[in-house]
């Protein structure tokens, strides 16, 4: 077997071009090599083609894959940088032992092949350029480039990576896929003896490979021969202290803390072998990185998603404009969103009041029905309290920038953490439990926070799950739990000390990362800076008039850390914040009364729930709410229904339905009586008012534009704002969130017009200037009628008698598709045993013909269910993608299932 070499046989590589392959002989130095061998190299090369059509490249990409593929991974990149504007030479080598290289019959180490690639780039010329030179490496080719990278840092320029590893900690586990690879009694029967661990890492492909395609990736190895650099590879894992390669690895894990170069890494986060923890080790060493985990890819994430694209774009950012995309948005930024004022602290207010004796916060008691006070303090305990656990946090170790997962739920406990760890500078992290135990895993594993406080249910996930931190009990547990959940304090331990009287943190410097419900996909953390916080609250405060002295009821758990900060008396209602609908109307009645509160923060499913319960209240409950003169919702739409049943609850109140997400809240206001007006004029024909929900105008300080959608539903770059043109909206504002965290590509998209976030919403103004959000951009629907948006078709369908909710989805293909309302139904249809699926032919005639009469489209179909699938943070987003899917089914006769027990036929 020794000395092989395979014909390159490129007419069976689908996607790459056969003027790319190329093959060169060269010295080798590799200490596991005799004197003056030489090896034969397989590589593929763009630059041929790029000679040919008189281009020159940028510079040049030297791509190094892993174990078992070869440089076919790598063909998409080629095809990019050839057709980018300003090209890129893409030089995607093939390791020796390895895809069509030669096969030398010598056991490789590391150390041999980050020397083999050294006398490849140096025979091809690589080292001698004078252009920019980056690597670009997967698997086991990121140890190997960054060895090579090590050796060459004169001429290196940047490092990109996808799923790898530069280090293992021995006292931990490989995964388990390797640790099966490396058994004696699987590894060559596994890995050389049969093509078994070629096909489970073809496998891992999240979006199926066509046959043609994995054939491509098992060519080279067809025979035990052919696969015995794959056995030799697996077998020189560096795994433990003992493996032969473990040294060099430590080296050059080490080694690459200086590299103080442009770095990009591009992670598929759902890789049973390159795990998140190997993603969270290298963001420690390599602190400047360009990070986006794409979240439903595995490990070969240039098949799951398109790498390409980002690449090439970095690539331009870095060696063609010589300016960031980002660096470009915090300048636009500055000038389009100045600060209301001065930065004022977060923790400024509790400092200040620091020997107040009045009432600061409130906890109602959970147990019974709501109506007794649990716990309270006063300012100066309030004051007291945080300090003594900022305290008690600097003594275990928590120090300024260091992430802590609070797993708490609202109350005076998680308000006291919060501004414990914006006193000591740490970055608070704060994931919905309402994720569920997936979502929550997902967000948690990527926030990669250092420390974990929670709630024994919480503590108890972390150790099952694999949450990352050291963990911290929120209240005392016993010695054998604190033992069996891995904990290293209880903050009920904690001591006042004076330790923790550190100075402030930069105003720029991150404080929170606050995650995103997961109605519009994987739920994203939103990187907040410390003057960013305080712009929300300053711009809250300004808009509803919220001082010091004035008391508030935070029944929606992102207000839940703003009293404090306001100098407001603030309580939180007895309800379980994951499920907004367990908020009752005496609940609520008894937190308002309990301070005088004369400020409500609610979702509108828990008002949903208010409406239905308020028959429940006594006269001195009626009374409280009676005194409310302010009521904000914030989360969904609220309709003018829901709002005229709440004014006759809260009589002297004005009602707000401020528009707002995770990323900037609030965006704009509006007031019921302002609502009232806005439809008034859409009946009168005012331009642009109607066909969608008003929102009113900015908030204090934020600025709105839109973007026009495009023929095939997306938006434009261009920004408007005439009356009545539809397209995403974009804001901009002092509390727009600073970012999104390593999720580079999504940041791309959203700073895409520099100075403004790119809400992923979709509306209009009208001729006064007020904004009508007409669903997401996402959701908009490509159809043979042209590109509709969701909100005024579901509006109208929901003028029927017997219609709650509606969904309007398109079916078929983009462009020739037909629209199709899912309805939540009413009474008359309710029954032990509901039929799920196409609405009876009355209720059907019914919606379609107001919907057609109201805005001219026509629905092909009307299908009913119980009740849609929704984000369970706010229970009232719908969950769309999930419904087109079943409404799909439903038409073409097959069986399917939306939500818990409702199955269609």
């Amino acid at each position: 077997m020794k000395n092989l070499q395979l014909t390159p046989t490129p007419a069976q590589w689908p996607g790459v071009d056969s003027d790319w392959s190329q093959t060169i002989t060269v010295a080798s130095t590799a200490p596991v090599e005799s004197t003056g061998s030489s090896r034969t190299w397989h590589y593929l090369d763009n630059s041929p083609q790029l000679a040919a059509a008189g281009r020159e490249p940028v510079g040049t990409v030297l791509a190094v894959h892993g174990n078992p593929t070869w440089s076919y991974l790598w063909r998409s990149v080629l095809a990019a940088a050839n057709q980018a504007e300003r090209p890129w030479r893409v030089v995607a080598v093939d390791q020796l032992d390895m895809g069509y290289s030669e096969r030398t019959g010598l056991k490789r180490a590391l150390i041999d092949r980050v020397a083999d690639l050294g006398d490849f780039t140096a025979a091809l010329g690589l080292d001698s350029t004078d252009r920019p030179l980056l690597t670009l490496a997967h698997d086991w080719g990121g140890l190997v480039s960054l060895g090579w990278a090590l050796r060459h840092r004169d001429i290196l320029s940047g490092i990109m990576l996808t799923n790898t590893a530069v280090f293992h900690d021995s006292a931990e586990k490989i995964p388990l896929a390797l640790q099966a690879a490396l058994n004696p009694a699987l590894h060559s029967w596994a890995t050389a003896k049969s093509s078994a661990f070629i096909d489970v890492t073809l496998g891992l492909a999240q979006k199926p490979l066509g046959e043609a395609v994995k054939q491509a990736y098992k060519l080279p190895y067809t025979t035990s021969e052919l696969r015995a650099g794959v056995s030799n590879f697996v077998a020189d894992i560096p795994a433990t202290p003992a493996a032969s390669s473990y040294r060099q690895m430590i080296e050059i894990a080490e080694g690459i803390r200086e590299l103080d170069l442009p770095a990009l890494m591009l992670w598929g986060t759902k890789d049973p072998v390159f795990q998140r923890r190997y993603m969270a080790d290298l963001a420690t060493r390599l602190p400047h990185a360009d990070i986006h985990r794409f979240e439903q890819a595995s490990h070969l994430v240039a098949e799951d998603e398109d790498i390409a694209s980002p690449i090439l774009n970095w690539l331009t950012e870095h060696f063609v404009t010589g300016i960031t995309q980002r660096e470009r948005h915090l300048a636009a930024r500055q000038e389009q969103a100045p600060a209301l004022g001065e930065y004022r602290p977060m923790i400024a207010e509790l400092t200040a009041r620091a020997k107040d004796h009045s009432l600061a916060v409130v906890d109602m008691n959970p147990k019974g029905d709501g109506t007794q006070v649990a716990a309270q303090l006063t300012w100066a305990e309030l004051a007291a309290e945080v300090d003594r656990v900022a305290d008690g946090l600097y003594q275990l170790g928590v120090r300024r920038g260091h992430r802590v997962n609070l797993l708490v739920p609202p109350g005076i406990r998680l308000t006291t953490l919060i501004y414990a760890c914006l006193k000591l500078g740490a970055v608070i992290v704060v994931a919905d439990t309402g994720l569920g135990a997936k979502g929550l895993t997902r967000a948690l594993k990527g926030a990669r926070p250092d420390w974990l406080v929670g709630v024994p249910a919480a503590l108890t996930a972390a150790r099952s799950l694999g949450w990352p931190g050291q963990r911290i009990a929120a209240m005392a547990l016993p010695k054998a739990a604190t033992k069996a959940l891995g904990l290293v304090g209880s903050v009920e331990d904690f001591t006042k000390s004076g330790t923790a009287d550190v100075e402030l943190p930069d105003p720029d410097s991150d404080a929170a990362v606050l995650y995103t419900s997961g109605s519009t996909g994987p739920a994203k953390g939103v990187v907040y800076t410390h003057r960013q916080l305080a712009g929300m609250r300053d711009t809250i405060s300004s808009t509803y008039g919220l001082k010091a002295g004035s008391g508030l009821v935070a029944g929606f758990a992102p207000f839940a850390l703003l009293g404090p900060a306001l100098g407001a008396t603030s309580v939180t209602p007895a309800m379980d914040v994951t499920r907004p609908k367990t908020l009752t109307a005496r609940a609520l009645a008894s937190a308002t009364a309990a301070i005088d509160a004369t400020t409500i923060f609610a979702s509108p499913a828990a008002l949903m729930n208010i409406i239905d319960t308020f028959d429940a209240l006594d006269e001195n409950q009626r009374a409280a709410l009676a005194k409310v003169t302010t009521l904000l919702s914030a989360g969904a739409p609220v309709t003018t229904p829901l709002l005229t049943k709440l004014q006759t609850i809260l009589p002297v109140a004005s009602l707000h339905t401020p528009y707002g997400m995770t990323e900037a809240l609030p965006a704009t206001d509006v007031s019921f009586d302002e609502i009232k007006e806005a439809e008034q004029d859409a009946r009168d024909g005012m331009h642009g008012a109607g066909g969608g929900v008003c929102v009113g105008k900015a908030v204090d300080g934020a600025f709105v534009q839109i973007a026009p959608l495009l023929a095939d539903g997306t938006a434009g770059a261009e920004t408007r704002q005439e009356p009545g043109i539809t397209g995403e909206i974009l804001l901009a504002a002092p509390h727009v969130k600073d970012r999104y965290d390593t999720l580079w590509v999504t940041e791309q998209v959203s700073t895409s017009t520099p100075g403004w976030h790119r809400t992923g919403d979709v509306g209009h103004f009208d001729a006064a200037g007020r904004l009508w959000v007409e669903g997401r951009l996402a959701h908009v629907l490509v159809t043979s009628q042209g590109v509709l948006t969701p909100v005024a078709l579901e509006q109208a369908a929901e003028g029927d008698a017997e219609v709650r909710r509606v969904a309007a989805v398109a079916i078929g293909p983009a462009g020739t598709g037909t629209v199709v309302l899912v309805a939540e139904v009413g009474p008359r249809f309710r029954g032990k045993r509901t039929v799920q699926g196409p609405a009876p032919v009355d209720l059907a005639a019914r919606v379609r013909e107001r919907v057609l009469a109201e805005t001219g489209v026509e629905v092909s179909a009307v299908l009913i269910v119980d009740e849609h699938p929704t984000d369970v943070r706010h229970n009232s987003k719908i969950d769309r993608p999930v419904v087109a899917q079943w409404a799909e089914k439903v038409l073409t006769g097959k069986r399917a299932r939306l939500g818990k027990g409702v199955i269609a036929w």
